[in-house]
This record gives structure tokens, sequence and C-alpha cells, in this order.
């Protein structure tokens, strides 16, 4: 019998497609739930050993995490890592944020890091893993390979994370039978579903006092004392460490790198659980998961986890919650909250895949989008022309009140029969004129319009405070960057009769300039390219043909802080919103939304960008 050990760490999966590890005091008590089984439930509610993550819960049914408030779903995972790595030694790295505050690695990228450190090596490029950063030990700072810009990193010691083992027996020892065999078994069905019926019953049998022993067809065994090794890399393949990444003597792999996934909450017998009979030798096998393959991993994982939170105990579910208004969500949450507090396990409703791609498209079927013309389009910045004071581009959209009606100017609160109330430096203008907007009709100082105007901006338009009727031609301040736009050969949900409109946006990161918040301070672009889609209908062209004035408006998108994860000085979306989901609605930005593209086409015209806007670009 082979017994595997290795650390368990906890993951989430962020709306960027990264997994993001949960800290080892956090996988610890999702493990000690894990570990009670069923009693506790099938749920996790994460703020008893977190008070900042007081809102989530996380569904062992669904592999879910579930906010509470908003009702927002994330998958999470349960991984598997050697102990001799990072997490297995306690040893954290992280980066300095913004705004000082230290952040993680991926658990990938920490393992790396840890390995070339623990070799000695002076630096380490991640470009090998996908990152395009330098790891410079001697300062503990990161470099950007492409802007140059640093930040301090530091190597942490926290908590170990927790230890997990499982058994592999052989093919012919499934299914356990209690007395002598009269025949050979037959190989069972290697299903997932097989598998869990399998070893629930073998649970009931066994009383779940031990490890369970998922079925294992023989071709996947290696010969008995024989470790089967996973083949040398071929010709064209990359070490992880190359000669012009790390100064020193190269290595292979290290075995802690190669790590095994379960589609579904895995969970071996802990160091605390009863040890498995010895082998013959009196000794037990015990080998790193670099030696078990994928195949067994994912049958062990399925077998040994799910019985723990499998059938036994009745659970409450809670519906509703793939609904995309967020109102069936928060109202689920506040039936699992109650439901939590009374005792009860929550069980959540299965959410659906999350599919942010479309299947690989071949450059022969990216096609030209009928009516439009070209295939990308870079951002072109327009201002006000030189020479044009606030006042005179004012003028152009106010008329002068002389008497001016006993109520208050909207923007400093003053009566409009009193001066401004603005205490800015505005020499040119009395403080005491009063003027009408010309197509809305809402009245204020001049004086704060000119202020307001000066604090925006700057580029010929005006947006009434009050209504936000647009005078003029309104531009944004997104930075430089490329807008691709062009048709794929599948359809959206709720689009099955159409084809699909696919737009990428590219924006690097850069230097603020002085219409951004930091003037000459350095901007991060996160995940970037960005995909987007709309459906290959008359609406769904309209609204890429607004879009693109948009664009050349620079209004898709603004340089502030990120209201996902708290980051400043990061390029963030600006008020137009886009669908980033191709297959699913799972974060509330896919389809089927038979609203989105209404939706949208309101929010350009609060822009001021509506059908007359492309005749006006045209000119």
């Amino acid at each position: 019998m082979l017994l595997a050990s290795a650390v368990v760490v906890w993951e989430w999966l962020n709306e960027h497609g990264r997994w993001r590890p949960y800290s080892p005091a956090v996988s610890h008590h999702i493990e000690a739930v894990v570990r009670a089984g069923p009693r506790a439930g099938g749920s996790v509610v994460l703020g008893q050993v977190d008070s900042r993550l007081a809102p989530y819960i996380i569904d062992l049914q669904s592999m879910n995490q579930f906010r509470q408030d908003t009702g927002t779903l994330r998958p999470v995972r349960r991984n598997y890592y050697d102990p001799s790595s990072a997490p297995g030694k306690g040893v954290v790295w992280e980066w300095e944020n913004d705004n000082g505050s230290w952040t993680p690695y991926d658990m990938e990228v920490g393992i790396t890091i840890q390995h070339a450190y623990e070799k000695q090596h002076p630096w380490i490029d991640l470009t090998s893993i996908g990152f395009s950063y330098v790891i410079d030990f001697n300062t503990m700072g990161q470099i950007n390979r492409q802007t140059q810009r640093q930040r301090r990193v530091r190597r942490r010691l926290d908590l170990i994370y927790p230890m997990v083992t499982g058994t592999l027996p052989k093919a012919q020892s499934w299914p356990v039978s209690p007395g002598p065999a009269t025949s050979p078994p037959t190989p069972p069905c290697s299903c997932p579903q097989c598998v869990l019926v399998m070893s629930v019953k073998a649970a009931m049998v066994n009383g779940s006092t031990g490890p369970l022993q998922p079925p294992v067809t023989r071709k996947n065994m290696a010969p008995p004392g024989v470790v089967k090794l996973p083949p040398p890399p071929g010709p064209g393949a990359k070490p992880l460490y190359s000669t012009d990444t790390i100064q020193g003597p190269i290595k292979t792999a290290p075995s802690q790198m190669i790590r095994r996934q379960a589609s579904s909450m895995p969970s071996g017998t802990t160091a605390g659980s009863p040890a498995s009979p010895p082998g013959p030798n009196g000794k037990t096998g015990r080998v790193a998961l670099a030696t078990l393959n994928r195949t067994n991993l994912q049958r062990l994982a399925i077998a040994q986890s799910r019985v723990l939170i499998a059938s036994g105990v009745p659970t409450v579910p809670v519906k509703n919650l793939n609904g995309s208004s967020p109102v069936n969500p928060a109202l689920a949450g506040i039936t699992g909250i109650l439901m939590s507090a009374a005792g009860l396990p929550v069980c959540l409703t299965r959410p659906p895949k999350l599919v942010l791609h479309p299947p690989p498209v071949s450059k022969s079927e990216i096609k030209s989008i009928p009516g439009v013309s070209n295939t990308s389009r870079k951002t072109t910045k327009k201002q006000a022309k030189k020479g044009k004071t606030p006042e005179e581009v004012l003028k152009k959209y106010l008329q002068k009140v002389r008497h001016p009606p006993d109520e208050d100017c909207t923007i400093c609160m003053e009566r409009l029969t009193a001066p401004s109330g603005y205490k800015g430096l505005q020499p040119t203008v009395k403080p005491d004129l009063v003027g009408k907007l010309s197509r809305c009709g809402h009245i204020y100082h001049i004086y704060c319009l000119v202020a307001m105007y000066n604090n925006g901006n700057k580029d010929g338009s005006l947006q009434c405070p009050t209504c936000k009727t647009i005078y003029g031609v309104k531009t944004g301040t997104q930075p430089p960057g490329k807008m691709e736009y062009h048709l794929i050969p599948h359809s959206l949900p709720g689009h099955p009769d159409c084809k699909t409109i696919r737009i990428i946006y590219s924006i690097p990161p850069g230097i603020q300039g002085p219409e951004h918040p930091n003037p000459g301070k350095s901007f991060s672009a996160r995940g970037f390219p960005r995909h987007c889609y709309l459906p290959d209908s008359e609406k769904g062209r309209k609204v890429l043909k607004l879009l693109l004035v948009a664009w050349d408006r620079r209004l898709i998108f603004a340089i502030g802080t990120s209201s996902t994860t708290g980051e400043s000085d990061t390029v963030i979306w600006n008020e137009v919103h886009h669908k980033t989901e191709f297959g699913s609605n799972l974060t509330g930005h896919g389809y089927p939304d038979a609203n989105y593209l209404d939706n949208v086409l309101a929010e350009l015209a609060a822009q001021g960008i509506s059908e007359d806007s492309t005749a006006q670009e045209k000119d």
C-alpha cells in the first residue's frame, strides 16, 4: 500500500482567474470542519478564525465561497503541495502594495521564490511562470521588467499549512469485502459518481473509521517496490530555471513544484487519523505527491473527501443563488446567517460553472464586423483648443441672470442673491455674478462654475451638477491603449441565433499625466488584456459603435482606486459596464442578461454618447 503526504492549502478564485491562498490559520480552520465530517454541516464560517472574513461562508458541497451581504459566489479549491515546499515550512512571500500593506504572492509564485532563495541564488526571473518580474534577494525588491518599477518584498514565517496523508491501495483490494472472496472482483467504473456511491457504501461497512480505498485500475499502478517518475522533458520543453534566469548551478525542478489538484474537496487521512497498516517489511511506504499520477490522485481525493460531507445529516438548501439580480442572493445570505446562528447546516445551491472565455478560435475564423471600419483603434487624446480660458468656454453655455431668484447655488450652497461661497482664487470673475445654463435652465454662481470647470478635465465641455446635462463634447482621462474588435463564430447564452463580437482592451502601466489624480506618479494596469463580449445583433453592433466613440473620447477607463482590490493609482472601469464572462453569468458580468444592451446604452447616454455622436465623430 502506498502512502502519500502533502500540505493542504485552501484557495479562492479571484476575478482575474488567479487562485489566491487563504492564510494558514484559515486553512487549518477549514480542515478542522472537514475532519469533523457530516456533523459539522458542510459549511465553514470564516469569520470565526479571521474577523476580516466575517461576511464569508464556504459551502463544502458546492465548493464555493459565499459572501452573505452581497450574495457573491467564488469557487474555492483544496490544493496539494509538497511538505518540503514553502507552505510546508510556514514561509510566506509578500509584496508591498501602493497603500503600504503587504499582499501574499500566489502559492505557485511563492514556492518558486522560496526554492531559489534556499538555493542561495542572488535573484530569480519569474518570466518562466508567466510573470514579468525579477526578485532581487540582495535588496529584497521586486522589479517590473517592462517599467523597471520596484517594490519591496519580504519573507515572513507563519503557521505551517495543515498536513494530510492518503492511501492508494492496489486494484485488487477494491471493493473491501468482509469475507473471503469467491471470485476476482470486476474492476468498477471509475467515474466520480460511481466512486462516490461506492465510497459511501464502503464507509457504512467500515464505520468510517479508517481511510477509504478508491477503485484503481491496474494500468495506473507501478510494479511493487518501483516508483514511477514523470517522463523527462522533451527537446522543446523549458526547465523551471534557465541559464539566463538564475545565476548559479542549474538543477531539475523540485518535487514541491509539482502540485496535484482535485475538482472537488479532497480529504485524506490527517496526521491525527488512524495509521495505515504497515507493509511486509513493517514500514509504511511514504512518497511525495510528485510520484502519483493525476488520475490516481483525483480518484483518491474524490473517494476519501466527499464521504466526510456525504448524506447522513439532513441539510436545509438555500435556493435562488443563480439569478442575476442581487436581491435573491442577498435574501439567501440572510437566510444562511439565521440558519448558521441556529446551528443548522447550510447547503448552497450549486452555481453554474464559470466560463470566462470562448472555445479556442483560429485566425481564419476571426472576421471583421460588417458596417464597422477597421478592427482596432488606439486612444486619441482630445483637449480644449489652446487659448480658450474657462470664462470663454462657459460663455457659450451660459446666459447672465440680472435678477437671480432667492434660492441656493447647489455648488457652494450659498444664496444666489449673495456672493459665491467658493474660496478659490478666480480674479477674472466677480463672485456675485449669476448665470443660467442654456439647455437645462439651472442657475449657479458663474464663479462656482468656473471653479468646477478648472477642477475637471478642462476639455471644453461642462456637465450640469444638478441634472447631468452635458454641454459640448465630454472627454475623460483614460490612459493610452489599444481597443481591438472582431467577430468569433460562437454564440452567447441568450443569443443563440447570432455570432459574438469580441472586444479586447490593452492598456500598459505608465506614468500619470497632468489630468490624472497624481501627476508624475506611476500607475498599474491589472488584468489586461481584458476580453469583453457583445452579441452580433443589430443592437449589439449599435453598442459597439458607441463604445468606439467612448474609447476615442477616453471614457471607458480611468485611473483611480479599485473597488475590488483597494489598490490606488490603477486603471479602473469608468461607469460603462462590460460583459467579461463569455459562457456564464456567475459574477453578474456575463450572459444571459436580457437588459444589458439597454442598460449600457443608457450609461453611454449619461456620458453624452448617443447615435448622434457617431455622426459628430465623422465630422
